[in-house]
């Protein structure tokens, strides 16, 4: 390591005579030779020594730090690359047949209990989406096992269930997220349980403001909010439709629901 020449340590003079003395009158340099400048250097030096002899005695530990951290980078990689990658693929393609028989049913091409039954019990040799949940739990698909588990519940009136799977899944995608949150607001409707009803629909029409989602959740919240005596509250979430979704179907009967509120 390069050391500084301490001793005799002198200021350069050579500039000097080139400041401008318009804007400063006069420049008193001492030239230190046992000054605070030469007591820096010394500091700097014996904490460069220091530091030299703490790596050179904690050499190994250093190196077996980064021994951890180069193979805690390595196994991530191998993880996502040999077990992560596979298992979303796996997944996938396990909830694939789920997903189609979910598709019937909200369709109504045929009996939608059967259906329903199916996408959470499997079918075709494939699993459902409660085992795809369990088993994938870490996977996209995973996931989205939780929804469809939640929702087909919520059609076989068993909203314990519904609430349980619902509540698990998560979502980016503001319009999924809405109707999730507002799936959970109708299963505690089903269950009698107004008030935490109402607490998921608003949540549902404030999650993201939009001409779909927002009137369909602001309506539920008024008409909930309107069932346990609180007009005041039913009247807030009928006026803004009437204010901001006025080309919205929720729209075109809220007048009559605004003079029950009044």
């Amino acid at each position: 390591m390069a050391t500084y020449n301490k001793r005799g340590y002198k200021l350069p003079k050579e500039k000097e005579e080139k400041i401008d003395n318009n804007f400063i009158d006069e420049v008193n340099v001492e030239e230190p030779t046992d000054s605070t400048t030469a007591k820096a250097f010394d500091a700097l030096d014996e904490t460069a020594s220091k530091t030299e002899e703490w790596v050179a005695n904690n050499q190994k530990y250093i190196l077996g730090f980064l021994a951890v951290a180069a193979l805690v980078t390595l196994s991530y990689l191998l993880y996502q690359r040999f077990v992560a990658e596979p298992n979303q693929q796996e997944a996938a393609d396990e909830l694939f047949v789920a997903q189609q028989n979910f598709q019937k049913a909200v369709d109504g091409t045929k009996s939608q209990d059967s259906l329903f039954n199916l996408v959470l019990k499997g079918s075709e040799g494939k699993q459902g989406v409660i085992d795809i949940a369990n088993q994938y739990s870490g996977t996209d698909a995973g996931n989205l096992a939780n929804y469809y588990a939640g929702i087909a519940y919520l059609n076989l009136k068993k909203y314990d269930d519904a609430i349980t799977y619902l509540k698990k899944f998560s979502t980016k995608e503001v319009f999924l997220n809405a109707i999730t949150l507002g799936a959970i607001g109708d299963a505690y409707a089903q269950k009698n349980d107004a008030k935490t009803a109402l607490d998921y629909y608003v949540k549902a029409a404030q999650s993201n403001a939009n001409d779909f989602t927002t009137p369909r959740y602001l309506m539920k919240a008024g008409q909930t909010a309107l069932a346990l005596g609180n007009k005041a509250d039913a009247l807030k979430y009928f006026t803004e439709i009437k204010d901001k979704y006025e080309s919205t179907p929720e729209a075109s009967t809220v007048d009559a629901l605004i003079g029950m509120a009044q």
